[in-house]
């Protein structure tokens, strides 16, 4: 961002823009241009672009508030697993909805997060963090399983299945969570 806002209202224009921008860009993918997005947030262009230097630099905060709303759900889900676990395959499936969940209103939106977002040394840790600490929480489900012989390796090839389905394969979270009970079936066997 441009400037960080300070005061109340300056805080709700940006609020304005970034929804209005993933509106924007759910719709019309990277055809969006500021003026619309300014539009329809109901601010003049100026305004954006007192705190946007252009839409790449919106799109960005987007993927940063996203791998933000990603830590949160994925802590939360693993600190309720863990204080009474499930059977394995309950909890596996647990922490895969939360993940369609968190990209359940705009597929095509996270779509575009994945092809065309600044990748920023911080950015790409943050990513890299939220998909470790998934594999290692998938992992210790799975090694609780009996007979499973490499719940590392099982862990991270479901974790990046599901992170592929969900950034490289939009689609609506019904289908989203079908191809996830599919991977599981495929697990199971």
């Amino acid at each position: 961002m441009r400037r960080t806002p300070a005061q109340e209202r300056s805080r709700a224009t940006v609020e304005f823009l970034l929804t209005a921008a993933a509106q924007v860009f759910a719709r019309e993918g990277l055809a969006a241009t500021t003026n619309r997005i300014a539009d329809r947030a109901g601010v003049a262009v100026g305004s954006l672009y007192q705190y946007f230097p252009d839409k790449q630099a919106l799109l960005d905060e987007l993927v940063a508030r996203h791998v933000r709303q990603a830590r949160a759900g994925l802590d939360a889900v693993c600190a309720e697993l863990r204080a009474d676990p499930p059977d394995p395959r309950t909890a596996v499936l647990r922490i895969a909805d939360t993940a369609v969940t968190l990209h359940a209103d705009r597929p095509r939106l996270h779509a575009l997060f994945a092809a065309f977002a600044t990748r920023t040394p911080g950015g790409v840790a943050a990513v890299e963090a939220v998909r470790e600490d998934c594999v290692r929480e998938v992992a210790f489900h799975l090694s609780r399983r009996p007979g499973t012989a490499d719940p590392d390796g099982l862990a991270r090839t479901l974790v990046l299945a599901v992170d592929g389905l969900l950034h490289h394969a939009p689609a609506a979270a019904q289908v989203q969570r079908q191809r996830v009970r599919e991977l599981a079936r495929l697990v199971d066997r």
